[in-house]
């Protein structure tokens, strides 16, 4: 499990696949200069709700992998999680599609 921190106090477990999609959508929208909402389920463990944060190019951002491998992308993928963060609702960790698609070089 990765962890997406947010201005050093919001700490939030992902697994390593999914954190480097969110990544790579993520830093593609703040190096445009473009702010949005990141949304997500908490884990039940802290009460079944969800969170949102207001993503912008001046907040500070980490993502820490458990491993050392960068994980294929999923093209697809990558467009689905690009098409909610450009919604009015935001980024919201959608499913990673089932059907085969075009992988993309891991550029992060």
């Amino acid at each position: 499990m990765g962890k997406f921190i947010y201005e050093g106090v919001l700490k939030v477990d992902f697994d390593d696949r999914s954190l480097a999609h969110l990544q790579l959508v993520i830093g593609t929208k703040l190096s445009r200069g473009e702010s949005f909402h990141f949304t997500w389920k908490d884990d039940p463990s802290i009460g079944n709700g969800r969170t949102s944060v207001w993503l912008h190019p001046r907040c500070t951002l980490v993502f820490k992998f458990y491993r050392g491998d960068r994980p294929k992308l999923n093209r697809a993928w990558v467009e689905a999680l690009s098409s909610a963060a450009n919604s009015p609702a935001g980024l919201v960790l959608v499913p990673e599609p089932t059907e085969a698609s075009d992988s993309i070089a891991e550029t992060i």
